[in-house]
């Protein structure tokens, strides 16, 4: 076991103090990310981040007794509050802070097991992939919620290795979720440029504070993403609370990325978008639809995207049709990666990737698109059996080494094999439905899953499924009535 990986489990051991307290497992990795700050910017020092006296990790050390609990809730308030702290990245983590540790005791336990751990001093990496074990193991235990934000880390290097990441480019999350799409692309751009030396000092600064641009939606997701990404040394400037859905993500510094990276929430939105730039999906109240045209929109001609959807955005009809329509008339739709089940923690709806790239000019669209399909006669995977690297190791080889897909470098396999080329006008054929599947299995992988939990998330990605066509049915007779009722007026 590597040290980390030894760190996250006596931390995540601990979490059974607080259980008995009342505090489920998403709370007490939000107090873990108050305490872990705290315990940071002592060890960095208060003058790469400034967290006022008082209120520092070694008051919080020396408190006894219900004086600690007093002291920390104390902090908390302070460190939110613009009139205390002059730090913005503390403001932002600690904004509307509280906690929910009721028993001094179990507060005292959690500071003395973090004080005793010696992580940060020694490799500031080793401190990034702590947490980012801690959010995986939040992410394994709340189907639910956690999954909602957290993407399988070996599908975010696969995706991000494809892309391949340069250093000047604007990269994008406009889900960002915990950050592991830019943290990914960072890591990549890092080792290429011998951790930024290599570049000369205005390329630096763009690269620490203006390269990585998102949104995320959820305050306390947010929090735990500017945590992470701090963590990680990357301390962009255009990481913002905000959704993306709405005029926040038509603005400037969205717009004209080079690179998008996402795997963008699924399912019900809880309205309509509401952003004036929208053409296609200004209609759809749910996710996936708008979120597509977002990254349409926000791409600059040349840019490049690999964004995971759900396989309705393949077959939807109305303006699931028209987005597929617009997206290969103005990009060059040239992947589909048709993704294993099971490999979201909390969602067993089917997933897939697009990998695309924006148009440079008229003219400059899909000429065809090439489906990879790693679903159909593969493990049946869960919390039990795991995604692994070497399972996405055959398509890798068989996408190549141009991140925009060139078709050169590909093999069609034909019926047999895993990966085949379809033409536009074949697509077109199929009135543009790009839900494309050849191969045959002996049986659904769902078959064979075993663990209730697994079983669980399965049926709730067919309801998930079944409440996606039902919405997208009444939106396009809501758009039948308006149309119907426009003509009788004239």
């Amino acid at each position: 076991m590597n040290p980390s990986s030894d760190l996250v489990n006596k931390l995540w051991r601990l979490c059974t103090i607080l259980r008995k307290d009342g505090v489920t497992y998403f709370q007490y990795v939000t107090e873990l990310t108050y305490l872990l700050f705290l315990k940071m910017a002592e060890e960095r020092g208060t003058d790469e981040i400034r967290v006022p006296e008082g209120h520092r990790w070694s008051d919080l050390k020396r408190a006894e007794g219900t004086a600690k609990l007093k002291l920390y809730r104390e902090t908390l308030v302070a460190l939110g509050d613009p009139e205390t702290t002059t730090d913005r990245l503390v403001q932002a983590i600690f904004a509307n802070a509280a906690t929910v540790i009721r028993e001094p005791t179990n507060l005292a336990t959690l500071v003395a097991a973090i004080d005793e751990l010696e992580w940060f001093s020694d490799d500031r990496d080793s401190f990034g992939d702590l947490y980012e074990g801690l959010l995986q193991k939040n992410a394994e235990e709340t189907k639910r919620g956690a999954g909602q934000y957290f993407t399988p880390r070996v599908l975010i290097e696969v995706l991000t290795g494809l892309m391949k990441p340069k250093a000047g480019e604007v990269i994008q999350d406009p889900a960002a979720g915990t950050g592991g799409f830019l943290i990914a692309a960072d890591r990549l751009i890092r080792a290429a440029t011998d951790g930024l030396t290599t570049l000369n000092e205005r390329a630096q600064r763009f690269q620490i504070h203006s390269a990585y641009r998102g949104l995320e939606n959820v305050a306390d997701t947010y929090r735990l993403l500017l945590m992470n990404l701090q963590l990680h040394g990357v301390e962009s400037d255009y990481i913002r609370l905000g959704d993306t859905l709405s005029p926040s993500g038509s603005a400037d510094y969205l717009c004209q990325a080079d690179l998008i990276l996402t795997n963008p929430p699924f399912g019900p939105a809880g309205g309509r978008p509401s952003r004036d730039d929208f053409t296609v999906t200004a209609s759809v109240s749910s996710y996936q639809l708008p979120f597509v045209e977002h990254c349409i929109r926000a791409l600059r001609p040349g840019g490049r995207a690999a964004i995971v959807v759900p396989d309705n955005v393949l077959f939807e009809d109305g303006r699931g049709r028209e987005l597929r329509r617009m997206l290969m008339d103005t990009c060059d739709l040239h992947t589909i990666l048709r993704l294993p089940t099971g490999i979201f923690y909390a969602q067993g709806v089917k997933t897939n990737v697009l990998f695309l790239r924006k148009g440079r000019f008229t003219g400059d669209n899909t000429e065809a698109v090439w489906i990879y399909d790693l679903r159909t006669n593969m493990p049946a995977f869960g919390k039990t059996t795991p995604i692994r690297p070497e399972h996405f190791h055959e398509f890798i080889v068989a996408y190549g080494d141009d991140p925009d897909g060139d078709e050169e470098e590909r093999t069609d396999t034909g019926e047999t094999g895993r990966f085949r080329r379809f033409t536009r006008e074949e697509v077109a054929g199929r009135g543009d439905n790009l839900d494309i599947t050849w191969l045959r299995g002996a049986e659904d992988a769902e078959d064979a899953l075993s663990e209730p939990t697994d079983i669980t998330a399965a049926i709730l990605g067919h309801l998930r499924d079944a409440l996606m066509e039902v919405e997208a049915l009444a939106a396009d007779l809501e758009m039948t009535d308006s149309l119907i009722m426009a003509e009788a007026a004239e």
